[in-house]
């Protein structure tokens, strides 16, 4: 079920003995690497606490249409906005009777009005309630909407009764979820990108750095993210917000990035190596700011760690993409780069010309692997991340074949 890998999936619980199922149904999406939210109505919170969802979600669960604190945050818009499907489980008869008629006067009804993603119900009702002539009339207007319903079963219920009525079981209602999106290129890969700068420190106040704006790691990330990985990013300081459905890891200097990249090891099957990293830094970083004493000042600097190298080298070594940022023999240093380090690939670009590259919006690329290259025509970053997302998952799914 890798395709629910990233996936926004908002759970509405209403009133019924099935909802102490919608516990284990939480644990199964997030098993499956869904990011689950849950909206509960009055009658649900007489079943199941909303205390318990939240601790198993690792969100707040949220009741109430008009919460001042809810609308002070993402709001009832928002969070019909965020998800990528609403999956009302268990689902009533008395709240599918007010889905049908368009009603919104609750929190979850005007979630379904509101939003444009999937809503998949899982009916849970006494078999006499779904077969009922309104339920089934109701039944076949949501599916006229193009509503999903996943169930119900047909067995024993809580009140004695044998017949249709029967929530799924949470694994089932997993897979059905999963069922609704299609594959992507990354789907359930834990994919590491190192972007940004690094800041190597001279005293408190003064640090050696370079141009990179982290553009191009934070298009990685996104574009990664929406081919259904999921993202780790490593970043060195920037201004740019943290992709959707990325985890960012804030870094500093090249020794912290060292650290943080190592830490993922066995953990991550992709590493993109997007980061602008100093070669060197200070051997000593003074305590306090240093002044102009003299009319020239020496600084005794060291090699860094090589992020990248130690990464393609470590024993537990993911797929391993670097980059080569040059002004001249472009090819040449790709090509050595992709040897000396051994990597997998290696992206190149030509940071003398102004219009590509460091703080640009544009860049172009040549992307070298041990097979051959290929070069990519100037365009937005963004749009460059997603050919460069699409080359790296061909590339890693052939090393794993």
């Amino acid at each position: 079920m890798k395709q629910l890998s990233n996936r926004h999936i908002l759970l509405g619980v209403t009133g019924g003995i099935a909802a102490y199922k919608s516990a284990e149904l939480i644990r199964r999406l997030k098993d499956h690497g869904a990011d689950v939210r849950v909206v509960m109505t009055a009658a649900a919170m007489e079943f199941i606490t909303p205390l318990t969802l939240q601790a198993l979600s690792g969100n707040p669960v949220h009741t109430t249409l008009l919460d001042p604190a809810a609308e002070a945050g993402m709001g009832h818009i928002e969070l019909a906005r965020w998800a990528d499907v609403i999956l009302i489980a268990p689902a009533s008869a008395d709240f599918m009777a007010r889905l049908a008629t368009g009603r919104g006067d609750d929190l979850l009804t005007t979630l379904c009005l509101a939003t444009p993603a999937i809503i998949a119900l899982a009916p849970a009702m006494n078999q006499g309630m779904w077969r009922d002539p309104a339920t089934q009339a109701n039944v076949a207007t949501l599916q006229a909407r193009n509503i999903h319903l996943f169930g119900p079963a047909a067995g024993e219920q809580a009140c004695g009764d044998i017949g249709p009525g029967r929530m799924l079981e949470a694994q089932d209602l997993a897979e059905r979820c999963a069922g609704l999106f299609n594959s992507r290129l990354l789907d359930g890969v834990h994919l590491t990108i190192t972007a940004g700068p690094t800041r190597e420190a001279i005293d408190p106040v003064r640090y050696i750095s370079n141009h990179s704006s982290g553009k191009m790691g934070y298009a990685l990330a996104s574009a990664a993210a929406d081919a259904g990985a999921r993202v780790s990013l490593i970043s060195g300081p920037t201004n740019l917000p943290c992709p959707d459905r990325v985890q960012r890891i804030d870094v500093v200097s090249a020794t912290d990035m060292h650290n943080a990249a190592l830490a993922v090891m066995g953990q991550c099957q992709v590493f993109i190596a997007c980061a602008a990293v100093a070669d060197y830094r200070p051997v000593n970083c003074a305590d306090q700011k240093i002044k102009k004493d003299n009319e020239s000042m020496r600084i005794d600097l060291v090699r860094n760690p090589d992020i990248v190298a130690a990464v393609a080298n470590h024993a537990q070594r993911p797929f391993t993409v670097g980059f080569a940022a040059e002004t001249q023999d472009l090819l040449h240093y790709a090509r050595d780069k992709l040897q000396r380090k051994n990597l997998d690939m290696i992206v190149a670009n030509d940071v003398a010309n102004t219009s590509i590259g460091f703080n640009a919006n544009d860049n172009a690329v040549t992307v070298v692997t041990p097979g051959g290259e290929q070069s990519i025509a100037q365009m937005g970053k963004n749009q460059l991340a997603v050919q460069l997302i699409a080359l790296i998952a061909q590339e890693f799914h052939c090393s794993q074949s």
